[in-house]
């Protein structure tokens, strides 16, 4: 199974061109450093309460991405909450974009088609490999909101992402989001990591009006 933030990743890119999509920077920025603390608390690394983000197991995952961000946490004087750490990994969203980007190339996932549009700016684009399997997060995420499907915790963080972020859009066509606004606060709703994210998105990108 992908990583939350691998996930993430997949969902800003266009399926049909592979092209990023217009997203504002912040968002996804903060998209991907929300989605790499809910990887570590779905690992049983992290947890949290309304106050703070806390340690609960220390032991290094095996992942290059997860474990310095855990090792940070592990090594803060201060308790700190999921929005205040959110905010503070952020800065790092274009680095750990394009680390996910290498690691799903490299995975087999995507492929990085590199050239050049009225022949001077460059066009990067990652399509999805066939055969990958990538579709499966939007899929879960469809019957969960649409159908009434029980999600599970990894979809209750999926949905807060996607509702703070504007990833909703790659899920839902604007009249099944508009039937559908409920049941997508409601998921969201169930996981405090959830609420964090979706209060920081949005005061940051606020701040940037």
């Amino acid at each position: 199974m992908l990583t939350v933030p691998e996930e993430v990743l997949l969902l800003s890119l266009d399926d049909a061109t592979g092209r990023p999509l217009d997203l504002p920077a912040a968002a996804l920025s903060l998209a991907l450093s929300g989605a790499l603390l809910m990887e570590l608390a779905l690992r049983g690394r992290l947890d949290s309460d309304p106050d703070r983000l806390f340690v609960a197991d220390p032991t290094p995952c095996g992942d290059a991405l997860l474990d310095p961000v855990l090792a940070r946490i592990a090594a803060a004087r201060e308790a700190q909450d999921s929005r205040w750490w959110m905010g503070h990994l952020a800065p790092e969203g274009p680095a750990l974009r394009r680390a996910l980007l290498k690691r799903l190339v490299d995975g087999g996932v995507l492929r990085e088609v590199a050239a050049r549009r009225l022949w001077i700016l460059p066009d990067h684009r990652y399509p999805k490999m066939e055969g990958a399997g990538t579709g499966s997060a939007r899929e879960r995420l469809r019957a969960v909101l649409l159908a009434g499907e029980m999600p599970e915790p990894r979809d209750c963080l999926m949905a807060g992402l996607c509702r703070a972020t504007g990833l909703t859009a790659l899920l839902l066509s604007d009249e099944e989001a508009r039937a559908a606004a409920g049941r997508i606060a409601a998921v969201a709703a169930l996981e405090e990591m959830s609420r964090s994210l979706v209060a920081e998105t949005r005061d940051r990108l606020a701040a940037e009006h």
